[in-house]
């Protein structure tokens, strides 16, 4: 025992003899470049509304898209960030009833949808409606 309790004195010895290593400071790795995803926005956007009242809105900044029917504003605001990279002033969204149509004599009805006002602040736009 006696042996062992030198050796171990030996090592504490020597650890004190050695001269003290200063702590440099670690570099941080360099941010990784990732891809930006889009996540979940082609399921919160379900396609821009195309009609005469959309366009004439969007000479004034207002954009209408279909969106799911269980999506909110802020899912809509984070959507419209990513796919087309403008922050929207206000989002209001609307739920729109299904009509009732008739097949022959069956009745039945077209699904319920929502619908999505997007403000953009002023000299910002989205290239939806060119060429249609």
């Amino acid at each position: 025992m006696a042996i062992i309790k030198k050796k171990i004195e030996a090592e504490v010895v020597e650890d004190a003899t050695k001269p003290a290593v200063k702590a440099t400071a670690k570099k941080k790795p360099a941010a990784k470049k990732v891809a930006k995803s889009t996540g979940n926005a082609y399921r919160v956007l379900l396609r821009p509304l195309a009609t005469e009242k959309s366009a004439g809105l969007a000479t004034d900044g207002v954009y209408l898209f279909e969106v799911a029917r269980g999506s909110d504003k802020v899912e809509v605001r984070d959507a419209i960030k990513a796919l087309y990279g403008v922050t929207p002033r206000r989002v209001n969204i609307m739920n729109r009833k299904g009509k009732a149509v008739r097949f022959g004599r069956t009745l039945g009805r077209r699904k319920d949808w929502r619908a999505a006002y997007v403000f953009l602040k002023k000299g910002e736009h989205i290239d939806l409606h060119e060429g249609v």
